[in-house]
């Protein structure tokens, strides 16, 4: 409670408003993929590549806007992406081909690339760091929270048929951004610095080339999120193209909100685990029990197994993003947190090989050999292991030099 009250205004601005706007989009973005396949009649493989097609810009614009905030100040960066955001909102709702939801798609990623690292590093910096733990999974928290109740509300006004609930994501967007205006304008928080010296791209980017913990960490968890983005797009086309799965958009729905649901109940107790041990320890954790609950997903039709496996899934998810914040937050060198935040946009290559390796899987084996598409994606995501584990030795190594080759508080 001491660490609630203690919480700035501007964090809590955020947090609320990441709450609103996650439940807003969840009612119409996880429901695109069936939108597309059903409404549509676009193929697997090509809902795969309009889904991976947000993913894909922003890996290359999210280094580039955690950069921009360091560079010119959070303030600008923030506002400018996210009344960006709900322009492309409205752009998803007027859409009617499929080279139309290529470009929302990817301009979803651009903003969203942008936004979120700034949102992070601001986060980051009105908080003391004994409480940044606490922050960063409020914020998760937040995200969940909206996503328990958007599917339910988007499956109500018929998303998975329907463009219009896109209209309330614009209008989410909209709404956080003036409050964003006004707040960061009454604490002057987000301006760019006047006394520290300028970073260059090249000198940011050097210096993220440099950091291999960070360079192995982030293939880890690469290949993490390429599995846990089956989530999105792979298992809601298995499930509304299976025959022994009735009314499978509502059974999506259904599983949506269970994992949010698992999100809140798990987040805290789990949050544990990688307080005692270390970051890099929960990404390697949650890795693996993803990793397995795909694997499960072929061995069971019945209704009641899957959604179990969506317990182990989600805690899986739980144990991998809950930490991957305060992962960046201890590596992340003075002046460029900003531009480590972006970099972890890359990780959105996961987001792009996962859809895309799913689509493929399932146009090659449909839903008649789930072993094959669900082993094979198991896979996939268990070669992040082995780097995980590196990442760790390497963490307990420079853990025991640095106190002889350091001064204190660098």
């Amino acid at each position: 409670m001491d660490t609630l009250r203690m919480v700035h205004p501007i964090a809590w601005n955020i947090i609320i408003g990441t709450l609103f706007s996650r439940m807003a989009t969840s009612m119409s973005i996880p429901f695109l993929a069936i939108y597309l396949t059903s409404e549509m009649g676009v193929s697997a493989s090509v809902t795969g590549a309009i889904i991976a097609a947000s993913s894909l810009v922003g890996i290359a614009a999210s280094f580039y806007g955690g950069y921009l905030s360091d560079r010119f100040g959070q303030k600008p960066v923030l506002l400018i992406s996210i009344f960006a955001w709900s322009l492309v909102f409205i752009g998803f709702a007027q859409s009617s081909a499929v080279w139309m939801f290529f470009v929302m798609n990817m301009l979803n990623g651009l903003c969203r690339a942008v936004f979120e690292p700034t949102s992070r590093a601001i986060l980051s910096d009105v908080t003391e760091e004994k409480n940044r733990l606490v922050l960063f999974n409020l914020r998760y928290t937040a995200i969940n929270v909206g996503v328990v109740f958007g599917p339910i509300i988007g499956l109500q006004l018929g998303s998975s048929t329907s463009l219009a609930p896109f209209y309330y994501a614009a209008g989410a967007s909209l709404l956080y951004g003036l409050s964003l205006v006004y707040m960061l304008s009454v604490h002057k928080i987000g301006t760019p610095s006047t006394t520290k010296p300028i970073v260059t791209v090249r000198e940011a980017f050097g210096v993220l080339r440099k950091d291999t913990v960070f360079l192995l960490g982030l293939v880890g968890i690469v290949l993490s999120v390429a599995g846990y983005s089956q989530f999105s797009s792979t298992l809601p086309q298995y499930f509304a193209m299976s025959p022994k799965i009735e009314n499978g958009a509502q059974f999506f729905s259904l599983m949506l909100t269970l994992n949010a649901i698992v999100v809140i109940v798990f987040q805290y107790p789990l949050i544990q685990f990688g307080k005692k041990y270390s970051p890099i320890l929960s990404i390697l954790a949650g890795n693996l029990l993803v990793s397995i609950s795909l694997l499960t997903f072929s061995l069971t039709d019945s209704l009641f197994g899957i959604l179990g496996i969506v317990v182990l899934f989600t805690v899986g998810e739980v144990l991998m993003f809950c930490m991957t914040d305060m992962f960046v937050d201890q590596l992340a060198k003075p002046g460029l947190k900003g531009s480590y935040f972006g970099a972890m946009g890359f990780t959105g290559i996961g987001s792009v090989i996962g859809p895309f390796a799913g689509g493929i899987l399932l146009d090659s084996f449909g839903t008649t050999e789930p072993i094959f598409l669900f082993g094979s994606l198991a896979l996939m995501t268990a070669l992040g292991i082995p780097l995980l584990i590196k990442v760790h030795i390497l963490s307990r190594r420079n853990e025991a030099v640095t106190p002889v080759h350091e001064s204190k508080g660098f």
